[in-house]
C-alpha cells in the first residue's frame, strides 16, 4: 500500500480477481501507474508463468500465441510453439488491450472466458489464474471489443494522485524497489477456490442482491445472470480468505467494482449497492415522505375545521366545515356570511370571510379540536409509523457495533469503503431522529401528548464476535419498507376535502 499511493482498492481487487479466477481491468488516463501496478501486483504469484505483452492495432497472433511450428507444417499441420506465450500462463498482463486486431479477438475471447486456446486440431487448457487488462480508453461501439470488455468482471477507473502529501511522496521521495509482503502459490488458490464453492450465503444477503437488482433494473441498468452468477463466486471466495464462517452483508460492498459498464453507472452503482448493504435496502426518503403527508393530512384537516360557526347571512344555513361553505358558495356565490363571535356580528363576502378564518386560525396558534373519531384515525396512523420508525433506529443502533466487526474482518475492503459505510449508517440514525420529531409535531398540531413510540420488545445484544454470534441481529435489522397505508389514507382524505 506504501509503494502504491491512493491504490488500496485496486490492489485488494486485483489479489481477489488472481483468487478467484476472474479478470481485471484498469482503465484510466496515461500516466496513473495502471501497467506498473498490475505488473507487480503479478509478481505475488509463486511458481506462475508470467506473461506481458503491449498490444497495437498491427499486433499479429504470433506475438501472444507463439510462432507456427516448422515442424508441424512439414506433417500438414497448423500448431504453435506455445511455450513461454499467453496460452501457458498462469497471470499475463495486456497493457492497451482494445487495441486488438481482430485476428486476435477470437482466440483471446476464448480464452478469457473458457480457459482454452486452439492450437490446431488440438484444444489445450490454459493454466491461467488471471488476465490484467489496462487500456487508457473504452472500447469503440464494437461487438467484439464489447464481447471483450465483458470478460473483465472487475473494472476500476484510476485517476491521477490527489492528496497533497502522496504527491509529494511520488516525486520526492526516492522509491524503494517493490517487494511482495506475501506470496501466494497456484496450489493454495486452488485449494480456496474449492473450499469457497460449499460456502453459505446468509439469508440477508441473498434478499439484498435480489433487491438490489431490482432497484438497478428500475434505474435502467441492466447486469447480465452470468455476471451475477460470478459475483457470487466471487463473494464466496472473499468470505472464506477472510476466514469468515458465511457470506455476510459487508461482501456485498464488493460488488461496486464488478457491476458497472459505463462511466456514468458507477457512481449510481456504488450508491445503490452501499443502501442495500448497510441498511437493506431500507428508504429513510420513503419514510419522510409518509410523514409529510400524513402532516400535511392533519394540517388539511384541521384546517377545514372552523375555529367559529359561520351563517349565510343571505338563507340562515349554518356551517361547522370549509368544505361546506365552499360547496355553499359555488351554488351561491353572491351570498354573503357571517361569523357568530362573541361582540361581533359582521358580514363578510365570501373571499373576505376565507381570510377572516385564516386569520383566526393563525391567531388562536392551533386549529380547533377534530371530531374523536377523525381525531383517533390520525393517532392511530402516527403510532404506526412512530412504531416503524422506531424499530428500525433501534435496529441500526444495535448493528453498528456488529456491523463494524465485520468490516474488520473483511480483509477485501478498503479505508474508504469502511469509513463511508459506517457514515452512512450513521446518517440514517440521523435521519430517524429527525423523522420522529416531525412525528411528534404533527401529533401536536392534533393536541395529542408527545410520546416515544411503543416499539416491539427489543432483542438481546449480540457478543459480536465473528462466529455466528450477532446473525440475528443482522438479519432483523433488515426491516423490510412494506408500503404503509398512508399512501391510500391521503387520497381518502384528499377525495373529502376539496380546499382552497
Amino acid at each position: 500500500m506504501d509503494y502504491f499511493k491512493e491504490r488500496e482498492a485496486e490492489i485488494n481487487g486485483s489479489l481477489l480477481a488472481v483468487l478467484s479466477g476472474e479478470n481485471l481491468l484498469f482503465l484510466g488516463p496515461p500516466g496513473t501507474a495502471k501497467t506498473q501496478l498490475a505488473k507487480n501486483i503479478c509478481q505475488s504469484i509463486e511458481g506462475g508463468n508470467f506473461f506481458n505483452y503491449l498490444l497495437t492495432s498491427f499486433s499479429t497472433p504470433e506475438e501472444l500465441f507463439g510462432p507456427l511450428s516448422l515442424k508441424a507444417l512439414e506433417k500438414d499441420e497448423f500448431r504453435r510453439k506455445i511455450d513461454g506465450c499467453l496460452p501457458t500462463a498462469h497471470i499475463a498482463l495486456l497493457d492497451e488491450i482494445f487495441k486488438a486486431s481482430s485476428a486476435i479477438l477470437n482466440s483471446l475471447l476464448t480464452i478469457l472466458n473458457e480457459h482454452k486456446y486452439h492450437n490446431g486440431r488440438e484444444l489445450v487448457d490454459v493454466p491461467l489464474l488471471s488476465v490484467f487488462g489496462a487500456s487508457n480508453e473504452f472500447p469503440d461501439e464494437n461487438e467484439s471489443l464489447e464481447a471483450l470488455y465483458d470478460r473483465f468482471l472487475f473494472r476500476y477507473r484510476l485517476s491521477y494522485i490527489q492528496d497533497e502529501e502522496n504527491f509529494r511522496d511520488l516525486l520526492f521521495r526516492s522509491p524503494e524497489e517493490f517487494k511482495p509482503a506475501a506470496s501466494l502459490r497456484i496450489s493454495a488458490i486452488y485449494e480456496l477456490r474449492e473450499r469457497a464453492k460449499d460456502l453459505p450465503v446468509d439469508p440477508d444477503v441473498e434478499m439484498s442482491i435480489t433487491e438490489l437488482r431490482k432497484s438497478l433494473q428500475l434505474q435502467e441498468i441492466e447486469i447480465s445472470d452470468r455476471r451475477w452468477k460470478k459475483v457470487i463466486q466471487v463473494l464466496k471466495v472473499a468470505a472464506c480468505s477472510s476466514e469468515c464462517p458465511t457470506v455476510d452483508r459487508t461482501m456485498v460492498l464488493l460488488l461496486q467494482h464488478m457491476l458497472w459498464s459505463l462511466p456514468e453507472e458507477r457512481e449510481t452503482i456504488r450508491k445503490t449497492v452501499f443502501e442495500f448493504a448497510i441498511s437493506g435496502g431500507i428508504s429513510t426518503e420513503k419514510l419522510s415522505q409518509e410523514a409529510e403527508d400524513l402532516q400535511a393530512a392533519v394540517s388539511m384537516t384541521l384546517k377545514n375545521e372552523l375555529p367559529v360557526k359561520v351563517v349565510c347571512d343571505s338563507c340562515g344555513e349554518e356551517f361547522r366545515l370549509r368544505q361546506e361553505i365552499e360547496t355553499h358558495h359555488n351554488s351561491y356565490p353572491n351570498h354573503s356570511y357571517t361569523l357568530k363571535t362573541e361582540g361581533s356580528s359582521r358580514i363578510y363576502p365570501y373571499d373576505n370571510l376565507v381570510r377572516e378564518i385564516d386569520s383566526l386560525h393563525e391567531t388562536a396558534g392551533k386549529a380547533s379540536s377534530l371530531p374523536q373519531a377523525q381525531k383517533e384515525v390520525f393517532e392511530k396512523e402516527l403510532k404506526n409509523l412512530a412504531d416503524r420508525v422506531e424499530r428500525i433506529k433501534y435496529r441500526l443502533e444495535e448493528e453498528r457495533e456488529l456491523l463494524k466487526n465485520l468490516m474488520e474482518a473483511n480483509i477485501w475492503l478498503s479505508t474508504l469503503d469502511r469509513n463511508e459505510a459506517l457514515l452512512l449508517h450513521d446518517t440514517r440514525n440521523i435521519e430517524l431522529s429527525e423523522l420522529n420529531d416531525l412525528i411528534s409535531k404533527s401529533r401536536s398540531m392534533l393536541g395529542l401528548q408527545s410520546r416515544q413510540a411503543q416499539s416491539e420488545p427489543r432483542p438481546v445484544k449480540g457478543t459480536g464476535k465473528k462466529e455466528g454470534a450477532g446473525k440475528k441481529e443482522l438479519e432483523d435489522a433488515l426491516v423490510p419498507d412494506s408500503g404503509s397505508c398512508v399512501n391510500s389514507f391521503m387520497k381518502g382524505i384528499g377525495s373529502r376535502l376539496r380546499l382552497r
